[in-house]
C-alpha cells in the first residue's frame, strides 16, 4: 500500500495553489474543474505519486469557509534548513504559528504554520 494524497477542502482555491506553490515550494501538477458537479480539484506536491504523496485541494462552488474541526492534526513537512525555510516563509507575509525550535523533550527542530484555510503544518528540519 502507499499513501497517495491527503484531500483538504479550502474556501477558495486560486488563493490556497498560491500558498503552497510560493510559501510552500510546491509544485501545481494538475486541475481539473467539475463545474457541473459543482467543484474543482487541485493537486500539488514535491513530486508525482507514487514516488511522493500529494495534496489535493477540493474547493466546493460557491463554499467560502470550512470548520475544521478537531479532529485533523496537521501536515508534516521535512526541510534541510528549518531557519532559512521559516525566513522565506516570513518574507512572502506569512506569520509563524510556534517560531524554529526543539520539539519538548527533545532535540528535533520543528516549527509551525497554518494555510490560509487555516490547516496547520508542522516543518521537521531533516536531511532530504
Amino acid at each position: 500500500m502507499l499513501l497517495l494524497h491527503t484531500m483538504l477542502r479550502v474556501g477558495n482555491l486560486e488563493r490556497s495553489i498560491e500558498f503552497y506553490t510560493q510559501v510552500m515550494g510546491m509544485k501545481l501538477l494538475r486541475v481539473t474543474h467539475r463545474n457541473e458537479q459543482k467543484y474543482s480539484l487541485a493537486f500539488l506536491g514535491y513530486g508525482h505519486n507514487p514516488e511522493h504523496a500529494e495534496i489535493e485541494l477540493t474547493y466546493n462552488h460557491g463554499v467560502e469557509h470550512y470548520e475544521l474541526g478537531t479532529a485533523f492534526g496537521h501536515l508534516a513537512i521535512g526541510v534541510e534548513d528549518i531557519y532559512a525555510t521559516c525566513d522565506h516563509i516570513r518574507s512572502q507575509g506569512v506569520t509563524l504559528t510556534r517560531e524554529p525550535g526543539p520539539v519538548k523533550g527533545g532535540e528535533t527542530l520543528i516549527a509551525f504554520l497554518a494555510d490560509p484555510d487555516g490547516y496547520k503544518i508542522e516543518l521537521i528540519q531533516r536531511s532530504i
